[in-house]
């Protein structure tokens, strides 16, 4: 498949995921039926797209930004159904659907040849467990956010802590992985494993915030809405890690920077 599918495939997948959302709250039998039809539908587009450029699909930020509506698709669905919570399903569709949507006006897609440092076979998992992280921690932040609405009105909910409290240590889980494997890649690349470039010193950052999150839940004596409100910051933290990394002037000779 060449991109000119994903100009008519996305509007379908994003229109599949809209109604799942829908149907979360109204019509929860169609939830499955719509929800895992859009994830299809995008994935068939990153496989084929796969089999055309003849490379993983995972060097631009626009081509990252098709994983991560994969991922968020198919980690809040599978969310749904081992928790139930309508919300996240709602929030997971929205949030991929946005994504895809930016690529559609964005789409930020080059050329098919690799540069050499990426021509690894750290490559291809380095990308996805950090996207796969990057999609987790999303619902994460949402989850802290209706905690601390819910602690607002005096109905903290012991169930949606331990919902919020598995998914931050699943998508801490990935984020180290993504580190430790990106600190084995440089290290075949350019023959050390950490150098502070811009992008690792952002991503050492979020990665500390999530940790502090999990410090601050083990004490009891910790202001529970002062621990939720690091969930928030961290995330902003980790989408300036991904995104907003390119913007600074710092980031100008980094390595990590998609073009």
């Amino acid at each position: 498949m060449t991109w000119q599918h994903f100009n008519w495939l996305a509007p379908l997948a994003i229109a599949l995921w809209l109604l799942a959302a829908w149907s979360a709250f109204r019509h929860k039998k169609a939830v499955d039926v719509f929800m895992i039809a859009g994830i299809l539908v995008l994935g068939a587009f990153i496989a084929g797209f796969w089999l055309n450029v003849q490379r993983p699909p995972m060097r631009t930020m626009g081509e990252t930004r098709l994983w991560y509506s994969f991922f968020l698709s198919g980690a809040g669905y599978l969310a749904y159904r081992r928790w139930g919570y309508p919300w996240l399903l709602a929030f997971s569709c929205l949030m991929a659907g946005m994504f895809a949507a930016i690529n559609l006006f964005k789409p930020e897609i080059h050329s098919i040849a690799l540069m050499p440092a990426l021509q690894s076979y750290f490559f291809v998992p380095h990308v996805t467990v950090y996207m796969l992280s990057y999609s987790i921690l999303a619902v994460a932040t949402l989850a802290s956010l209706l905690q601390l609405r819910k602690i607002g009105r005096g109905k903290s909910d012991p169930k949606l802590y331990d919902f919020l409290d598995n998914l931050v240590h699943i998508g801490l889980g990935f984020l180290m992985l993504g580190l430790i494997s990106g600190a084995a890649w440089a290290k075949e690349a350019w023959g050390h494993y950490w150098s502070w470039d811009p992008k690792e010193t952002w991503a050492f950052i979020t990665a500390a915030a999530y940790l502090l999150y999990l410090h601050l839940r083990l004490r009891p004596t910790v202001s529970p809405r002062l621990t939720l409100w690091t969930l928030p910051l961290a995330f902003a933290l980790l989408m300036i890690t991904w995104l907003g990394v390119s913007l600074l002037p710092s980031a100008a000779g980094s390595v990590h920077i998609y073009s």
